[in-house]
């Protein structure tokens, strides 16, 4: 039987996963192994955080719109529930953005909210 080296092959699977690696502190970027485990980490936590930043993300506009209320006399769930019953079809993103970029018209939201709820 014949052997097999599967040299070529192993050649380009290496020289893509230290490509893929490049960058990385001292071995992490230039010893096969250490790569490898590096990379598969990295891969790992990447999978993480694609998640973790929408729920991040969401943490900060609720953090904004809850002090963009307060400043109006209101809090975070008084605010979202007024903005259910007066039918504001906007959501937390868009809240936030208003709060910050355009305050007469969250004044307005704000006002609609309390109404809403009384």
């Amino acid at each position: 039987m014949v052997r097999v080296n599967n040299g070529a092959a192993l050649r380009q699977k290496k020289n893509r996963r230290l490509k893929q690696a490049k960058g990385y502190w001292g071995g992490r970027s230039k010893l096969w192994r250490t790569a490898t485990e590096t990379l598969l980490r990295a891969w790992a936590f990447s999978t993480r955080d694609r998640r973790q930043k929408k729920r991040e993300f969401r943490a900060l506009w609720i953090v904004r719109v809850s002090a963009a209320a307060r400043m109006r006399g209101l809090s975070y769930s008084a605010l979202i529930d007024g903005c259910h019953k007066a039918k504001i079809g906007l959501n937390r993103k868009q809240l936030a953005e208003v709060a910050i970029h355009d305050p007469k018209a969250f004044d307005r939201i704000c006002e609609e909210a309390k109404a809403a709820r009384a």
